[in-house]
């Protein structure tokens, strides 16, 4: 599929793009394998026309935020990744009337960098996502969140960008959004607008710092890993249970294939050494979900998400 980049696919359009890319190093993981080519568009029009090229040709497309939750298997993927690294996809805006005020976030903006803006202007609405690394668009798409809440409690609109092209703008209302996961039908998170209140800055920032001290205390931030491995998943009587605790009753704690092990201090986190490999990470989730299993009867399902050339290990 390489070839075909070497030509004109990219002709006439306002983007950068690198052959053979290292995706893997953009990770959190920080380890795995290449991409046929990277693309940085400088403008929506570009995007929309790199879409439908994509599209047109049949060339697979992905979208690289920040890499946090993403594994990138050793031998690669294949297609075009995309990256929302131009300022016009970096940008946020605040807009204050007598009835609401709304924050409106490109796909691209840094979540982190939205979140201490509004708590420095004293806007509340975005305060339960301290201490979670990602894009806006990145966080709609998967539903981010945690113990505080989650992206989509002030939500109100998403605007889209499908493989023909095409923007469609949607009502929060309009679409589903579950635990970690969403409704969104097209492939690119263009935008998202949030409502958000007016508030006493030194509270919002207070409740800021809270979440974050209860995040270092609960969680290796200061290892290589990708977050949380597994979504939690539901029991047989219909309830959410801790994926963490599972594997840690499970007694996994420690368990290493390679350079990757199940972290001492919170059973739902792999973490790796230098030596660590994608297939290292992969191998590990597998036998995680093999004994929690045999051990529950529960099937725990990847929050992180693995890109590969082998169908049978993306997920």
């Amino acid at each position: 599929m390489a070839q075909k980049f070497q030509s004109t696919f990219f002709g006439g359009l306002d983007v950068d793009f690198e052959h053979d890319a290292q995706i893997g190093a953009m990770t959190n993981f920080a380890i795995g394998g290449r991409a046929d080519v990277l693309v940085t568009p400088h403008s929506t029009d570009a995007l929309s026309q790199l879409m439908r090229r994509c599209h047109n040709s049949g060339t697979p497309v992905h979208i690289l935020g920040k890499g946090q939750n993403l594994l990138v298997d050793d031998i690669g993927v294949e297609g075009v990744i995309i990256k929302l690294d131009a300022e016009c996809f970096k940008t946020h805006t605040f807009r204050r009337n007598d009835q609401q005020n709304t924050l409106h976030a490109m796909a691209g903006a840094d979540l982190a960098t939205v979140l201490m803006d509004s708590t420095r202007r004293g806007f509340e609405g975005l305060s339960s996502m301290a201490g979670i690394p990602a894009t806006i668009g990145g966080a709609v798409r998967m539903n981010a969140g945690g113990k505080y809440g989650k992206i989509s409690d002030n939500l109100e609109t998403v605007t889209c960008l499908f493989a023909n092209g095409d923007l469609v703008t949607y009502l929060a209302s309009e679409l589903e959004f579950e635990y970690r996961t969403s409704s969104l039908p097209a492939p690119v998170v263009l935008s998202a607008t949030f409502e958000v209140e007016e508030a006493d800055p030194v509270e919002v920032r207070k409740r800021v710092k809270e979440i974050f001290k209860w995040k270092k205390t609960k969680q290796p931030l200061a290892d290589a890993s990708a977050g949380c491995a597994f979504k939690n998943p539901i029991n047989a009587s219909g309830e959410r249970v801790s994926a963490g605790m599972l594997i840690d009753q499970t007694g996994l704690k420690g368990l290493t294939v390679g350079g990757a092990s199940v972290s001492e201090h919170h059973a739902n986190f792999i973490v790796t050494s230098p030596a660590a490999t994608a297939r290292h990470v992969i191998e590990l989730m597998d036998e995680i979900q093999a004994r929690v299993f045999d051990a529950t009867g529960i099937q725990l399902h990847n929050e992180v998400i693995i890109w590969s050339k082998d169908e049978a290990a993306s997920r």
